[in-house]
């Protein structure tokens, strides 16, 4: 019995392929064999017949994928979104597809002329007609979704795509009878697959393996209980057959080198309406602002980029550009995402970027309080490195305590409202919290092109320099070194024992020594390799000078730590003259605080190493308060810690043997921090080197 269900096709009269649009087609120019692609068209026409009603579009010259009629436009009952292509090479075929709407009595809606939709290649109905799963993330856009909710009255549920090869929702997404779904996971971002598993209770999805996905398994022509595809695995047959569906394998190759198969090739033009269908799409916009030196700084671009790959969609509304090099440009961008928590994610990101969320430009920041000591409301603000303010009672009130990953603490004081940043920890009960992104902003520096340059040493921007950079790095931190000494300021420096194992000992000596340190940060292993250099002549128990062990040279740390338990701390150990040298001895002679915080993994430990984690922070946090640059030398954790700890403004350098610390250390975003992959050791030696060439510019202003 042939089903009512109605499917459009188009015959592959001018069918080849002519352009590329998409990874199937490259390396197939003109390689498509016109009499086997009518030949397997034709069997496809028939087995579908055989099975449903088929209606033709005629073909068109000069259009030769107008073949894959999928792409028409979304039906649904009388109406139809008519489809916007994204690509020049099938935007002529929109009228031709919209004449054909027109005489078969279809109410027509077209989308604004530059947002992209493409029909059902993009849409697919749920086959108990709950809901659209609509696509984007290649040819169809985000904000095209409202659209489809508004007109076809039903809700939307947007899923992103993430693989270029399947560039169409239903190259591998097809909904099935019964509410069954057939799909392939690797398609979809995380998100989108969650929203999937939401959905589509277990029973009823189908997920195949990427083998059943590349021969486009999910490009399949549903009929009721008939699945028709190009092919499918002998697995994939079972499973279908296990559930109630029969699978009609037709080869499609000649259509899969254009990247299409049995679904792209036809348009099911009668799909029913839900009794309780209504329209609902959870896309959300907001329109943000920019300003500063988008262009110079690369913000606009990386503003962009951060919304599409964090699963949003943008539209630039207005881009006003400086006239001169000095002046500052601004931008006002429109982001839809696919729901309220991605857009939170993206917001939040875009206002580390400076961005400000226009609507909420006007409006308070939102308010919970506290309910359980030491536990921030749902949904609570995360804070940056970047300086910030909140609107509060129509005022903008810059938040004290800057660091990232903390929450701000609105509280009353007999001097005013007071915003701060608190670790969870720390948050009492009664405090109020900032949830969600309304009314609030990061403030960024709007250097010009003209003002960083003036600078004869200007530090480096946020990067990752490579062993041939690092004399330049060394010559621009010895010129901050001397300019921050010679002014006052702080300079706290974290190191891991790699300092001492590579020689870099006695440079890290004379920077504390001459001034130029005024904070040591570190663990237990740094202080204990440090006064095994200096009191056994060994590290690890290898001869610094000889660069061998020696015997019973691994017990050697053991004996150093036992000699400072005796004494009771490292001060009291280099005042009784058994530390006569070494970085913990200059600290002590210099009046430089340090702080050791421990680990599970140390020996001992040293009395003066912290072993309560919480108090260990606070030392650390009290030392870095002020500081104008730290020196992260060979010490990951605790860079890492000290990196989370330090807001924005305080320049950075990270110098580590491992490439994969410095990224990590120099990702975290402030644009004042360089990452240096080198031997500490080498850098330790160059910087002092430097440091006897320079004569600061400052010098003559001291005294």
């Amino acid at each position: 019995m042939v089903s009512q269900i109605r499917f459009l096709m188009c015959a592959p009269d001018h069918y080849d392929v002519d352009y590329v649009i998409n990874p199937w087609m490259e390396g197939n120019i003109h390689k498509s064999s016109r009499d086997r692609a009518v030949e397997q068209w034709n069997k496809l026409y028939h087995v579908i017949k055989d099975h449903a009603i088929v209606d033709l579009v005629a073909p068109e010259k000069g259009w030769p994928d107008m073949v894959f009629s999928a792409n028409a436009g979304l039906v649904l009952g009388e109406n139809v979104v008519l489809s916007r292509f994204l690509h020049k090479e099938r935007q002529g075929e929109e009228p031709y597809f919209q004449q054909w709407f027109e005489q078969n009595g279809f109410n027509v809606y077209t989308l604004p002329k530059d947002l992209p939709f493409e029909g059902a290649g993009d849409a697919l109905l749920d086959r108990e007609g709950r809901w659209l799963w609509a696509g984007y993330g290649f040819r169809s856009e985000l904000d095209s979704h409202p659209y489809l909710a508004k007109w076809l009255d039903i809700e939307v549920i947007s899923l992103r795509l993430m693989d270029e090869r399947f560039y169409h929702l239903d190259t591998c997404f097809c909904p099935l009878a019964n509410g069954y779904l057939l799909y392939y996971p690797g398609a979809f971002d995380s998100y989108s697959n969650r929203v999937i598993e939401m959905r589509v209770a277990p029973e009823k999805r189908i997920a195949i393996v990427e083998a059943d996905a590349v021969n486009f398994a999910c490009n399949a022509v549903n009929v009721e209980s008939i699945v028709i595809m190009n092919k499918a695995s002998e697995s994939l047959k079972s499973r279908l057959a296990e559930v109630g569906f029969q699978v009609i394998e037709t080869p499609l190759t000649e259509f899969l080198k254009a990247g299409g198969a049995a679904k792209c090739l036809t348009l099911r033009v009668t799909e029913p309406i839900g009794e309780e269908i209504y329209a609902n799409a959870s896309v959300e916009s907001r329109v943000i602002r920019m300003e500063g030196h988008l262009l110079d700084a690369g913000l606009i671009n990386r503003a962009l980029d951060l919304i599409v790959e964090m699963g949003g969609s943008f539209q630039v509304l207005k881009f006003n550009l400086g006239e001169q090099r000095q002046s500052t440009s601004a931008a006002e961008v429109r982001v839809s995402a696919p729901s309220h928590e991605v857009m939170e994610e993206i917001i939040s990101q875009l206002i580390d970027l400076g961005a400000v969320d226009l609507p909420q430009d006007e409006r308070d920041t939102r308010l919970e309080p506290v309910i359980q000591a030491g536990v921030a409301p749902d949904d609570f603000y995360v804070s940056t490195i970047y300086p910030t303010e909140v609107r509060v009672n129509r005022e903008w009130l810059k938040v004290q305590n800057q660091r990232m990953d903390g929450a701000i603490a609105i509280s009353q004081t007999a001097n005013g409202i007071v915003a701060k940043c608190k670790l969870l920890r720390d948050l009492e009960i009664g405090d109020k919290v900032v949830v969600d992104v309304f009314g609030i902003r990061t403030v960024r520096k709007a250097e010009s092109r003209e003002q960083r340059n003036s600078q004869e040493f200007s530090f480096m921007s946020s990067g990752v320099s490579s062993e041939r950079r690092v004399e330049i790095v060394v010559e621009q931190v010895a010129w901050e070194l001397r300019k921050i000494k010679d002014s006052g300021g702080k300079v706290v420096v974290t190191a891991g024992p790699v300092v001492i194992h590579t020689g870099g000992g006695e440079h890290l000596c004379r920077l504390v020594r001459e001034g130029y340190v005024q904070g040591l940060l570190g663990g237990n292993a740094i202080a204990v390799h440090d006064m095994e250099q200096n009191i056994l002549g060994t590290s690890l128990g290898v001869d610094m000078k000889r660069g061998v062990a020696v015997r019973g040279g691994h017990r050697h740390h053991l004996k150093v730590i036992n000699t400072v338990r005796r004494f009771g701390s490292i001060a009291k150990a280099v005042e009784a003259g058994v530390v006569k040298s070494g970085v913990m001895y200059e600290c002590v002679k210099n009046n430089i605080p340090f702080s050791l915080a421990g680990s599970i993994r140390d020996d001992g430990p040293l009395p003066d190493t912290q072993m309560n984690l919480i108090l260990a922070q606070q030392e650390y946090s009290k030392i870095i308060e002020g500081a104008d640059m730290i020196l992260m030398l060979s010490s990951m954790l605790h860079s890492i810690g000290v990196g989370n700890m330090t807001p924005a403004g305080v320049k950075m350098v990270c110098v580590d043997i491992n490439p994969a610390v410095v990224t990590k250390l120099s990702d975290r975003g402030s644009i004042e921090s360089v990452g240096v992959v080198t031997d500490v050791g080498l850098f330790l030696s160059l910087l002092t080197q430097q440091l006897d060439k320079l004569t600061s510019p400052y010098v003559a202003n001291v005294g």
